[in-house]
């Protein structure tokens, strides 16, 4: 509901789109592009999908026309060798993506290509792989990770589903030593987050949102620090906690 919402969330994203230059093209690794395999949309105008249900039609009439890039799409299969990168031309861009970068480009004059998340492989994967990413930057593309840090949906209090700044104890405990982490760049605690308790495991009991930081946490370099935005529990069991790395 960020999409079509004005609340607080969409504001942090357009505040912190402010310190963001103008993007020469954006990658996003979404947790909603979960398959076997690694793959980028390699389209000249990407779709855009509506992968959810149950929500307002004035969601499902969003589009956001972006053009993808296939140059970008094969340079990433380039740096990512000898991963095996397959050129997609089915998927677009999911809502994991379009549902944030919206907001950070609401005129769609950005090039958006997705990479995807293979479930195959461990969490160390994802993040060395990113850093074969991290040239680009250099180059003027943004690179962004969206999931959710906490996400488990078996457990959110839908009775109070956008109650913001509230979140179960354990939720609590997960999110303050996961921004600790983060702030102290221990990067290898989050790396072995399946083995860090109780909290951390109801946090993120798949790994489909939680990978995508990773993924972005590949990419910081020595030099570089960590903003946290957004840093808020929402309905118990979910939280919208954003960083930016510079």
């Amino acid at each position: 509901m960020n999409a079509i919402e004005e609340n607080e969330f969409v504001n942090g994203f357009r505040t912190i789109a402010q310190t963001l230059p103008k993007a020469k093209a954006v990658i996003c690794i979404s947790a909603h592009w979960f398959i076997k395999g690694t793959k980028v949309t390699a389209m000249e105008l990407p779709k855009t999908i509506h992968d959810f249900d149950g929500f307002p039609k004035e969601l499902y009439n969003v589009q956001y026309p972006a053009k993808g890039s296939p140059a970008l799409a094969n340079e990433i299969k380039q740096l990512l060798h000898p991963t095996a990168v397959e050129l997609n031309y089915d998927w677009g861009l999911d809502h994991g993506t379009w549902s944030v970068v919206k907001h950070l480009y609401p005129d769609a004059d950005v090039p958006v290509v997705q990479l995807s998340i293979d479930y195959t492989k461990p969490p160390l994967f994802h993040y060395q792989l990113a850093k074969k990413l991290s040239g680009l930057r250099e180059q003027g593309v943004l690179i962004i990770g969206s999931g959710n840090i906490i996400h488990n949906l078996n457990l959110v209090d839908f009775e109070n589903i956008g109650k913001v700044d509230y979140g179960y104890d354990w939720a609590v405990e997960a999110g303050e030593k996961i921004n600790t982490w983060l702030l102290s760049d221990n990067h290898q605690a989050i790396i072995d987050y399946e083995n860090q308790g109780r909290a951390i495991q109801l946090a993120a009991p798949t790994p489909d949102h939680f990978l995508p930081m990773l993924s972005i946490l590949g990419l910081k370099e020595k030099h570089e620090s960590i903003t946290l935005f957004n840093d808020k529990l929402l309905a118990g069991a979910l939280s919208m906690t954003s960083f930016k790395i510079s």
